[in-house]
C-alpha cells in the first residue's frame, strides 16, 4: 500500500514499530502556549506550519494531511517527496507522520504531534527517525542531522506563530 522507501512504516507513531538499525532519532519539543490547540491543529494539518518555515514550501492545493496524501516539501531547489502514513486524532492529542518517498534526500519518517495538557497548555513535538539517502547528506555527516534539528526548531516557531494568529 505504501510506496515509502523504508521498512518500518509507522515508526514515529505512538506504539509504532522500532526504527531499523542505522536510523538516527530526533525529538524536539516546543511549548505553544495556553489555548492554542485548535488553531495549531488547523495550521498543522493544512500545511501552514511548513509554509511558515523559512526556506520551505508546500505547493498550494496540497490536500490536508491524511493517510495516503502525498506532499512535496520544497527546500529551495531541492524537492522532498513524502506520503502521510498515519494520523492521530484524540481529544487532547493530534498529529500525523509522513514517510519519505524515492527522491527525498533523507530516508525515514517524521511526525508532528500536538498535546493539550489539563491546564490548557499545548506542546508540539517533532519526532523523526532517518538516515541520509542523498550523497551530499551522507558526505555532510553530523551537519545533516544538525540541519534536521534546525528545521524541527523552525517548525515549532512557525506553529507557535500560526496558532497565535501572528
Amino acid at each position: 500500500m505504501w510506496e515509502v522507501d523504508y521498512s518500518s512504516v509507522g515508526m514515529t507513531a505512538p506504539e509504532g514499530p522500532a526504527a531499523p538499525a542505522g536510523f538516527h532519532g530526533l525529538t524536539v519539543r516546543t511549548r505553544l502556549g495556553v489555548g492554542t490547540y485548535d488553531a495549531a491543529a488547523r495550521a498543522l494539518f493544512g500545511w501552514e506550519m511548513h509554509r511558515g518555515t523559512p526556506l520551505l514550501d508546500v505547493p498550494a492545493g496540497t490536500p490536508d494531511a491524511a493517510p495516503g496524501v502525498r506532499v512535496t516539501v520544497r527546500m529551495g531547489p531541492l524537492q522532498a517527496p513524502c506520503q502521510v502514513v498515519w494520523t492521530l486524532n484524540e481529544a487532547d492529542r493530534t498529529g500525523f507522520g509522513y514517510g519519505t518517498l524515492p527522491g527525498h534526500p533523507e530516508c525515514g519518517e517524521e511526525s508532528f504531534v500536538l498535546r493539550r495538557h489539563p491546564d490548557g497548555s499545548v506542546d508540539f513535538t517533532v519526532h523523526a527517525y532517518s538516515r541520509p539517502a542523498a550523497w551530499y547528506l551522507r558526505a555532510a555527516g553530523p551537519l545533516g542531522r544538525l540541519g534536521q534539528r534546525v528545521a524541527a526548531d523552525q517548525y515549532g516557531r512557525a506553529l507557535r506563530r500560526a496558532s497565535r494568529g501572528r
